[in-house]
């Protein structure tokens, strides 16, 4: 039996051509058709329509299960610079009442701005009416995107009598009942 196309009038056909294989045992040669590495390619060239259907379908999938809980994650994170901002404006009332017969309003305090650094929330400063004097309510609201953070969007801290409250809300004035979980630490 002979090659195909190697003296016995057969044409070979397109990517067929004859190549020489050794044995590895017996030190012999023979001829056998090979595809060319042209049409190798085009045979694993892309994916299919089904493929990547499926791996956007997966996508998909992932993303609307991780999407909603990275959000809220961020939104819990920006919290945090209400409460450092919270914090500070504390440290600044305790300063000002160290030098004056009362708390003082949000212009009377030094390095307080009506904003936090980012723009995530809004800072405003109630003080107790005469003759008490004897307290203050500072409330860091949120704002653009952070004002969907639900029952967290007003947060405060309420300091009457000597005695501090913290208190959060989906709205002002915040429920003084049950401030920890905004105010979880």
């Amino acid at each position: 039996p002979g090659v195909a196309g190697v003296g016995d009038g057969r044409a070979l056909l397109g990517d067929e051509r004859p190549r020489w294989n050794k044995g590895a045992l017996d030190n012999s040669f023979t001829m056998s058709p090979c595809t060319s590495p042209q049409a190798s390619i085009r045979r694993r060239r892309g994916f299919t329509l089904i493929e990547i259907m499926i791996a956007v379908v997966i996508v998909a999938i992932l993303a609307a299960i991780a999407l909603p809980s990275f959000v809220d994650s961020v939104r819990k994170s920006r919290r945090s610079e209400a409460f450092a901002a919270l914090a500070a404006l504390q440290q600044a009332q305790e300063r000002w009442r160290g030098n004056n017969a009362n708390y003082g309003a949000l212009a009377d305090l030094t390095g307080i701005s009506a904003n936090t650094p980012n723009n995530h929330y809004a800072i405003t400063v109630s003080v107790s009416v005469p003759p008490a004097l004897s307290g203050y309510t500072a409330t860091a609201t949120a704002q653009g995107n952070q004002a969907n953070d639900g029952t967290c969007t007003v947060l405060a801290v309420q300091v009457a009598g000597g005695n501090i409250s913290y208190g959060s809300g989906a709205a002002a004035p915040p429920s003084w009942v049950d401030p920890g979980r905004c105010w979880a630490r």
